[in-house]
């Protein structure tokens, strides 16, 4: 293993105490944005092969639209303006893959994506303006080019690595799909070796790669790919105790997409990307926009539509499941680049987007933000048709402005800059007060403010009488913070709001 020499010049980020039970304090201020790295800028710094798809073309599958780290570099101004803090990046190490995730070597950042230099001057120019960076950690699996398990493939029974996978049988059949592929992989994956994690050697080697990052690179944290299917006992708790010792405040987040309490109670992750919030969000938000072909065999329940009366309920089981310091850092996405992105799921519809938004940035938990939809970039075209990953990952269109939505930028902007100015949105007490028929609404609130937030996801406008009993004292009158609101004065432990169709809006009474 070859190691890189740390820079010499420390870049250094305000940092506070932890908080939480030991959840970094930062992911509960943070608002992440989430890159897919191949399709998000590509810089003339990094020298590029010459069979690349053009930047403006549709994804294929195995494709590759050069993306790279210094890219990303060059438009970090767009992330500080768009108001986001933090960055999560979807695998960047050596691969033969677009995304990613079939790992050849885990201490080279891929060359296409700038090398290992890329990544540090990516890290110092975003600490710079005080942007957290964490990465994408996949530690199950591996890939056929992995330098162990090429070595299976070249040397067969004779391989000192044999033990690091799960080999049942000779010879093996890595690339030959009419042959059993005699070894296990991701999903019986053959593409996609899985590690022997039982293996005292293979659980030394990845947990050490997790601290290399962290220790010489000064990422922020780990976001680990499937990690429910590494069932090693121990393996998880020994990961985070590492990482911690090497940064107390580093951020680890779990893929797992349905409810685990088990798995966020202070030993393993503290927090896990949170579907269940996404699937009740756009289902209230969507309504039968839904298309039930888009969001087919997905590891989540965006289909059917939900009223507010099932959304208050499928709300009120998610924040039952957790304890609430786990809840304050609950890595709150609405779509990914495993996930269709909600204009897909809305069959298009721009409003979806915009509540869903809106209800995720007025949320407890840690908002994420998946590139492109601040200007409403397209998924699939098709509703018709199931999902496929490259519907989600096109290329950002810099050099074509003309097909930004301007519009959903600033509404991002403002949802995102109403949470960062009120810190009720990002730890005060949630209580879910009104839901009925297409109506939502919740009061968020700490000792300095109190906000009431209500969603209207019907199609025509309303006029709601929402009851605030003892958050609101009668007489006082709410000054509307965000949306096009209507709002009169509080009385016998009531108040009135009108809200335009398909929209939300966020009142404020400052002070106690």
């Amino acid at each position: 293993m070859s190691v890189m020499p740390r820079s010499s010049r420390r870049v250094s980020i305000s940092t506070s105490q932890t908080c939480c039970s030991d959840r970094p304090a930062w992911a509960r201020d943070a608002v992440f944005y989430q890159i897919f790295p191949d399709r998000f800028a590509r810089s003339e710094r990094v020298a590029k092969p010459d069979n690349l798809l053009s930047w403006h073309s549709a994804p294929t599958e195995q494709g590759y639209h050069g993306g790279d780290l210094l890219g990303i570099v060059e438009h970090l101004d767009h992330l500080v303006d768009l108001g986001v803090n933090a960055i999560y990046l979807t695998p960047i190490f050596q691969s033969a893959s677009n995304h990613r995730y079939h790992t050849h070597d885990y201490y080279k950042v891929d060359p296409l994506l700038g090398g290992n230099e890329a990544l540090r001057e990516l890290v110092e120019a975003a600490h710079a303006r005080s942007l957290r960076i964490i990465l994408d950690g996949v530690f199950n699996h591996a890939s056929r080019g992995l330098f162990q398990f090429n070595d299976i493939l070249e040397n067969g029974p004779h391989s000192p690595w044999i033990n690091w996978f799960h080999v049942d049988g000779w010879p093996l059949s890595a690339y030959d799909g009419h042959k059993p592929a005699n070894y296990r992989g991701w999903v019986g994956n053959r593409a996609l070796p899985k590690f022997n994690t039982d293996n005292p050697q293979v659980r030394e080697f990845l947990i050490r790669v997790g601290e290399y990052w962290i220790r010489e690179y000064e990422i922020d944290g780990w976001r680990l790919d499937v990690p429910d299917q590494i069932t090693t006992p121990g393996f998880w708790e020994e990961f985070r105790s590492r990482i911690r010792a090497i940064n107390p405040e580093a951020y680890l987040v779990g893929e797992i997409w349905h409810a685990v309490p088990e798995w966020v109670r202070g030993d393993r992750f503290d927090a896990t990307m949170n579907y269940v919030f996404a699937a009740a969000t756009i289902a209230f938000a969507a309504g039968d926009r839904v298309s039930p072909s888009v969001v087919a065999g997905r590891s989540y329940d965006p289909y059917p539509g939900i009223d507010a009366r099932e959304f208050g309920e499928r709300i009120a089981k998610l924040l039952a499941t957790y304890d609430w310091e786990t809840t304050q850092v609950q890595f709150n996405l609405l779509d990914s680049h495993d996930a269709p992105r909600v204009l897909s799921v809305a069959r298009g519809d721009k409003a979806t987007l915009r509540l869903a938004t809106l209800m995720q940035m007025a949320f407890p938990g840690t908002p994420s933000v998946y590139y492109g939809d601040e200007i409403a970039l397209p998924g699939t075209r098709r509703y018709d048709r199931p999902y496929r990953d490259q519907d989600a990952r096109r290329p950002f269109p810099w050099h074509d402005e003309s097909k930004w939505d301007r519009e959903m930028l600033d509404y991002f902007r403002r949802a995102i800059a109403l949470r960062h100015s009120h810190p009720a949105l990002r730890s005060g007490e949630f209580n879910q007060i009104y839901a009925q028929g297409r109506q939502f609404a919740f009061v968020r609130r700490n000792e300095q403010e109190t906000l009431l937030i209500v969603l209207n996801a019907s199609d025509d406008p309303a006029e709601v009488s929402v009851p605030v009993g003892t958050h609101l004292p009668n007489g006082v009158r709410l000054r509307p913070l965000f949306g096009d609101v209507t709002v009169g004065a509080v009385g016998d432990g009531m108040i009135t709001i009108r809200l335009p169709a398909r929209s939300g809006g966020v009142m404020g009474l400052v002070g106690k």
